[in-house]
């Protein structure tokens, strides 16, 4: 499997290094030089503080990231069992990442009219699934990279607004 193994990753989420585009691959030999070839001219040129910021996160004590990892968790399962709770919204666990993608089809509406909804009514600011292309639409996009109470006060605000909107008949 070595010569057959691609293992491609970033810093952003482990260690909280979101928007430093800085990232790695661990591959072959011959296809780590292709891939250079293509690679030096789109996301070269990574600025030194932020390659010494990678090396020094993954030289530095691990437990920290074990640690956010846990929080992330906790937060992932807080959302998705709200979004469950919610009459009309249904919710897959994501396996990774800190965002939720709820299925609200059952409103009966466009995802960009539902988000634009639970800003005005209930001050809540999610993206419509639709952004993310047409299998997207029916679908809104929550983060969960904030604070417990900030996802409680959310949930509830959703739930209140979503109640008010209705369910398609």
């Amino acid at each position: 499997m070595v010569d057959r193994t691609i293992i491609v990753d970033g810093f952003s989420k482990t260690y909280a290094m979101t928007g430093w585009r800085l990232g790695y691959g661990i591959m072959p030999v011959e296809l780590a030089k292709k891939l250079d070839l293509l690679l030096t001219h789109s996301v070269g040129s990574t600025a030194q503080f932020t390659q010494i910021a990678g090396i020094e996160a993954l030289r530095g004590p691990q437990q920290p990231a074990q640690g956010m990892r846990d929080e992330y968790e906790q937060r992932r399962n807080l959302i998705v069992e709200g979004l469950r709770s919610i009459p009309g919204v249904t919710c897959r666990k994501p396996p990774g990442a800190f965002y939720v993608f709820p299925n609200i089809k059952a409103f009966g509406r466009k995802s960009a009219e539902v988000t634009n909804f639970l800003l005005d009514e209930g001050g809540v600011a999610v993206l419509p699934g639709s952004a993310f292309g047409q299998y997207g639409e029916g679908y809104l996009r929550l983060s969960y990279a904030t604070s417990i109470d900030t996802i409680n006060a959310g949930l509830d605000r959703m739930r209140t607004a979503l109640g008010r909107l209705g369910k398609a008949t």
